[in-house]
Formats: structure tokens, C-alpha cells, sequence
């Protein structure tokens, strides 16, 4: 045992075991540091490219437009146009999310009439560059017109159900002001809310509605309208008249006597004002076949020609029945 491990010293201190396990400690330190250096300029050099690697993005934005409104109207312009970026990842991401630029067409210098202008871009990034879509644009200038109309109603009169009639219409409010080119102001004819009823209607309207404005021949203008909407209200109603109720008996048996009273005695009847004029009672028959002794009995109205309902629409009925051949015997 002793004679062991004394070999086993002498081994562990010979020099040329020394080096060699120093030589293999140092390469794989040396591997290790490029390892982990490598690693680590790699992941930045990744993070660098990302930063710095292009986007192109396409998107929508209000088409501003620079003139002296107060004196001139312009016509013709889309309210948007398409731009395209392309640039750094972050500054388009930024760009697009913010739209923190505008695009504009400059028309103070120019004059009345049809114009050829090209769009511009204000406010974008000089690391980002774009394309816009129209390039350029047709406009009309025209000198600018303000006038108060009043307003016009329009809806269709056969919508209203049988018997009702409509009353007068108003609308809230009933003069408007219109801005717009000279040229189109000029044209306008009158101001419309168009009404659209729905059919058999048979009560009161009131809604908010658009407005419109056109010239002689019916077409619209293009023109600004303030406010753009009314309140039209359109009153309908029905006539209604109060009229007698005669009663008349059919089918009366010979040996009996038929005493026929009515709960009431007058009948509300509703309908077209002209038809209820001519009216000034309202019939009644009463059929007594088959009735021998004291009842009561329903009996809708019939409606003359006119009138759309009525109230009551129905009417008790009492009767009373007597035998005249038992009260000769008495």
C-alpha cells in the first residue's frame, strides 16, 4: 500500500503532466470566452438589423386643402389619398400609428377656374420615403356665395291610410343657410326635405330629415347646407261626426209585440270629412225571426261608404217580446 501511493505521487508531480493539463484548462477557457462573445455580438448585430431593416406601408389620410376660404369654393378634391412609406421598421410603425404628417394641396396663389395642383407631404420624416396616390388633382376655384332660403316640404301625399287627411306641415327650422361655388349657388332653385312616408300611415310624422338643394330641372347641387337637417312634422288626423242611431225591425212574427231599445242612442263615425257631411243618421236593422221571448243581442254597425270605423263599432240591442193572442185571453 505505501509503495502505491508513492507511485501515485511521483506521478501527479512529473512536469510534463503539469503542462499538459495546463494546455487543455487554457483552450477550453479560450473557448469558452469566444463562445460567449460570439453569442453576444451576434444576438446585437440581430437587434441592429431589425432596427434598421426597411417597411413599406400604404394608408389613407385627409387631403387638406390651403385656399382663402372666405372668398373661394372649391370643388373637385377626393377627402383622401393613398401614401405609401417605406423607411426604417420603427419610423414607419411611427409614422402610420401617429399620422403625425399631412398631405395638402397649396391654392392661395391660384386663380378662379379649373386647376391642375399636385399633392404634397408636410411633417414626414427625412429617413422615410413616400409615394402618394393621385400625384396630382383637378380642382374648380371658384368665388365663394352664401345665401338664406327657405325651406321646402316634400313627401308623397298617397301615403295616407283610407279616411285620414293630413294638416299642415312645418318644419324646424324653416330657412337654412347655403355656401358654395357663385356658379352653384346661383342654380338653386329651392330647398328640399324630402319626406318618405310609409304607406297607410295614420298618424302624426315628425322626423329629422336631410336636405337637399336643387335647381329648375330637379338636380342636385353641390353645395354646403346649414344646418344639413329639419324637423318636419306633418300632422294627420281623421274627421269624425256625431250622428243619430235609428233602429228598424225585420222578420216580426204576427202574434207577437217587439218593444227594441239601444244602449245608446248616437254613434261617433270617422272618416273622409266630405262623406260625413252627407250623412245624418245611421240605420240599424234589427232581425227578429226566431226571437219569442225578452233578450238582448249584439249587433256590429255596417259602415257606409267614407266612413273608416266607428265608435262603438257594435251595439247592444235589448228586446222585448210580448204574445198579443195570451194577453186577449187575460
Amino acid at each position: 500500500m505505501e509503495m502505491g501511493c508513492g507511485q501515485m505521487k511521483n506521478f501527479w508531480n512529473k512536469s510534463w503532466f503539469v503542462r499538459i493539463v495546463s494546455l487543455l484548462l487554457a483552450i477550453l477557457i479560450v473557448v469558452y470566452i469566444d463562445s460567449t462573445q460570439t453569442g453576444f455580438m451576434t444576438q446585437g448585430e440581430d437587434s441592429k438589423t431589425r432596427q434598421t431593416a426597411n417597411e413599406t406601408e400604404t394608408i389613407r389620410v385627409p387631403l387638406q386643402v390651403s385656399v382663402d376660404t372666405d372668398k373661394y369654393y372649391v370643388v373637385g378634391y377626393p377627402e383622401k389619398v393613398k401614401v405609401t412609406l417605406e423607411g426604417p421598421n420603427a419610423l414607419v410603425t411611427s409614422a402610420v400609428n401617429t399620422q403625425n404628417f399631412r398631405a395638402f394641396i397649396d391654392l392661395t396663389k391660384r386663380k378662379v377656374g379649373e386647376q391642375t395642383v399636385r399633392v404634397r407631404i408636410t411633417g414626414l420624416n427625412k429617413q422615410i420615403s413616400y409615394s402618394i396616390n393621385p400625384k396630382t388633382i383637378k380642382v374648380n376655384i371658384q368665388r365663394r356665395k352664401s345665401r338664406t332660403l327657405p325651406v321646402q316640404i316634400r313627401y308623397n301625399k298617397d301615403a295616407v291610410a283610407n279616411g285620414y287627411h293630413f294638416g299642415k306641415a312645418t318644419v324646424d327650422p324653416s330657412q337654412v343657410e347655403v355656401t358654395g361655388a357663385i356658379g352653384e349657388v346661383n342654380q338653386i332653385d329651392q330647398i328640399v326635405a324630402k319626406a318618405d312616408l310609409p304607406n297607410n300611415i295614420n298618424r302624426d310624422f315628425e322626423r329629422q330629415v336631410i336636405l337637399v338643394a336643387e335647381d329648375k330641372k330637379g338636380r342636385q347641387l353641390n353645395v354646403i347646407i346649414q344646418p344639413s337637417t329639419v324637423k318636419v312634422n306633418i300632422p294627420i288626423s281623421i274627421s269624425k261626426k256625431k250622428v243619430k242611431l235609428n233602429l228598424s225591425s225585420k222578420n216580426e212574427s204576427s202574434n207577437k209585440v217587439y218593444s227594441v231599445t239601444a244602449k245608446q242612442d248616437e254613434i261617433t263615425l270617422y272618416g273622409d270629412k266630405n262623406k260625413l257631411d252627407k250623412i245624418k243618421n245611421l240605420n240599424l236593422d234589427v232581425d227578429l225571426r226566431g226571437i219569442n221571448s225578452s233578450t238582448r243581442k249584439v249587433i256590429p254597425l255596417k259602415l257606409p261608404s267614407g266612413v273608416v270605423r266607428s265608435d262603438p263599432s257594435e251595439v247592444m240591442i235589448q228586446i222585448r217580446v210580448k204574445n198579443t193572442s195570451s194577453s186577449k185571453q187575460s
